[in-house]
């Protein structure tokens, strides 16, 4: 077991991921042609289905509350967050399917947390691609779930999510005290990768989570909402890289220093980003950029490529104890709004 140093296995982890055991049948005239379903695979595997094709193999600890809580202590965690698997977000299709299947999911989740005995807590996920459903899921996953927040895409098909057309959504999550954790989706990039699909998890998920923090910062979405608590995963992914050429620009371009109106690492470190780098080098580098303040624990549990040690990783890094304690669960208790002391 990989010990707080204070002795407690006390982790936060942010980002990890639920794929239901099965999908509901479409309950309208004829199934939308991505509705997904699951089907066979090998030992404790199923594979998902969308579009008529296998999109990813899934392990049972996808769905086994049991199974996934029996994992939290060897990983060094005390509770797990848990939102959908980025693909299940649908905001490809006609909007009232997309509600019905997110509705599911979210009651899914919800049933997970419940018999947890608190190992577990929940982000819904909401049909972007109208903003009035997405609202109205909002809605129903913080009041009526007891949900802190949700997860949204990196872009909600093409547009960035610093796109101001999205600001209703954000003012509502603000007025709900919702935080929002914001995964890679359906990357750009695709077309520039040389080798095999997982590529696209490896290389061109960082790529879209940076430019949709980038875009955070220049549409100015906490200046003008202050109080959001808003995430990327990834560690920001290109954010880190890009954020010293963005501060150097806005002081160069006039046009960059009009459109921008407060600071881009000022910005930048009212955002959170989790941990999930696979490199204490590149922890240190993120906690000097954003801020020891802005880090929490990621991981993707349960898939394949996740981070197995996440708080051995960040013991790792050489922090002071502090500083150790802010990334491996204060952090995440800020941007929770979890009422309970810091331990």
């Amino acid at each position: 077991m990989h010990k707080h140093p204070s002795g407690c296995a006390c982790g936060i982890d942010t980002h990890a991921h639920v794929v239901p055991e099965d999908f509901p049948a479409y309950i309208g005239s004829k199934a939308p042609g991505d509705w997904p379903s699951m089907a066979a695979a090998q030992a404790c595997h199923r594979n998902v289905m969308i579009s008529g094709k296998v999109y990813r193999a899934v392990s049972d600890k996808c769905w086994d509350t049991a199974g996934r809580i029996a994992d939290l202590p060897g990983m060094g965690l005390s509770l797990q967050v848990v939102s959908p698997m980025p693909e299940l977000l649908s905001y490809w299709m006609q909007p009232a399917d997309a509600q019905q299947l997110l509705r599911f999911l979210n009651d899914q989740i919800a049933g997970m947390v419940a018999e947890s005995g608190g190992a577990l807590a929940g982000l819904g996920a909401v049909p972007l691609q109208d903003l009035d459903l997405a609202i109205r899921e909002l809605d129903y996953v913080v009041k009526v779930l007891g949900f802190p927040g949700v997860e949204v895409g990196s872009n909600i098909n093409g547009a960035p999510i610093g796109d101001p057309r999205f600001d209703p959504f954000f003012e509502a999550c603000e007025a709900l005290g919702a935080c929002v954790f914001v995964h890679a989706i359906r990357p750009a990039g695709m077309d520039r990768l040389v080798g095999p699909p997982a590529l696209q998890q490896v290389l061109a998920y960082p790529g879209d989570v940076g430019l949709a923090a980038a875009s955070v910062i220049t549409s100015n979405l906490l200046v003008r909402r202050p109080k959001l608590r808003i995430a990327f995963s990834h560690g920001g992914g290109t954010l880190g890289l890009l954020l010293p050429r963005l501060q150097q620009g806005w002081g160069v371009f006039p046009a960059l220093k009009e459109q921008v109106e407060e600071a881009p690492l000022e910005q930048a470190r009212k955002l959170f980003y989790d941990t999930l780098v696979f490199d204490t080098n590149a922890l240190r580098y993120l906690a000097g950029t954003f801020g020891p303040t802005q880090l929490l624990v990621g991981t993707d549990y349960p898939f394949n490529f996740h981070d197995r040690t996440p708080v051995q990783r960040i013991g790792a890094a050489g922090f002071d104890a502090d500083t150790t304690a802010m990334l491996v669960h204060r952090n995440a208790e800020r941007f929770l709004a979890r009422q309970k002391e810091s331990t």
